[in-house]
């Protein structure tokens, strides 16, 4: 009679867990940006963990029919020192359900969300240092109509934390903030103020723009080619109790999921004299035009 090797018998416990709990790749489709799944693929397998790997600095996911757990693995496409520094915010889909998200550290757990707290649609922020995202199924008889679903963006982690308190910090900026927002925000545009309004958790700018230097996604828009001038909404945190005033002003900020939120936004005729004396000095981080 042939009897296993014992390095075989030692090993057959491992493998026998190894089946009951398995570890899956991508089963639907996914890119480099966004996966999207469906928890059918573990039918008769609910203790089946998938990885899933992201490697952009923004995307999407949504996962159809939640059973076991997916590992969302977010890094960036970089290997440079400053990707460490890089905070993952996550935005659900106000119908997302099905289960409880969490943050994987060497196996060591934190709840992020529970299942009750997605549909609020709220934006949830942490370090990229603090982990993977561990999505596990809510044990549920009937899963159908459940999805999972959100958006994420990698942003530095000064913005990572500034979104968890849902916004820009309300104190104005320093002269050299000023300067670097010029250079480094994701919209600087000269316009003034028409109208704010208060909604539920901000409060939301309309702003006409005479002048648009950048902006990175089209959050404002055009008001057509004979007309230059252009027309959108900051949003700012509703604690700030920002106002309607007269005059121009230099509003820059950052977009995220979409919206812009206000950053600096020092009036126009101040900036321009801290811009001219820091040229003057030789201080400037980056041209503009100011003509």
């Amino acid at each position: 009679m042939l009897t296993p090797a014992p390095m075989l018998v030692s090993l057959l416990p491992l493998l026998l867990l190894l089946l009951r709990c398995r570890v899956i790749s991508s089963q639907y489709s996914s890119d480099q940006c966004s996966w999207k799944g469906s928890g059918l693929t573990h039918e008769g397998h609910t203790r089946d963990v998938e990885q899933v790997y992201l490697r952009c600095s923004q995307g999407s996911l949504e996962w159809l029919y939640p059973t076991g757990a997916i590992i969302v693995n977010l890094r960036p496409n970089t290997v440079s020192p400053a990707a460490a520094r890089l905070s993952v915010c996550i935005k659900t889909s106000t119908d997302s359900s099905g289960t409880n998200i969490y943050l994987d550290r060497n196996g060591k757990l934190r709840l992020l969300l529970r299942e009750q707290d997605q549909a609020q649609g709220k934006v949830h922020c942490f370090s990229i240092r603090e982990g993977a995202l561990f999505i596990e199924a809510v044990p549920r008889l009937d899963i159908s109509r459940r999805i999972t679903a959100f958006q994420y963006e990698l942003v530095s982690d000064r913005l990572g934390a500034a979104a968890n308190s849902l916004g820009a910090p309300c104190q104005p900026c320093s002269d050299a903030e000023m300067l670097l927002a010029v250079c480094t925000n994701d919209f600087v545009a000269r316009g003034n103020i028409r109208k704010v309004e208060q909604e539920e958790e901000h409060s939301s700018i309309t702003v006409e723009i005479s002048h648009l230097y950048r902006q990175k996604t089209q959050v404002f828009a055009s008001g057509g080619v004979r007309v230059r001038s252009w027309t959108g909404h900051i949003k700012m945190p509703l604690h700030c109790g920002v106002r309607s005033g007269e005059g121009d002003f230099l509003f820059t900020g950052t977009v995220r999921f979409g919206e812009a939120w206000m950053g600096c936004a020092p009036r126009y005729k101040d900036f321009l004299r801290l811009y001219h004396e820091a040229e003057q000095q030789g201080t400037n981080p980056c041209h503009m035009d100011t003509d």
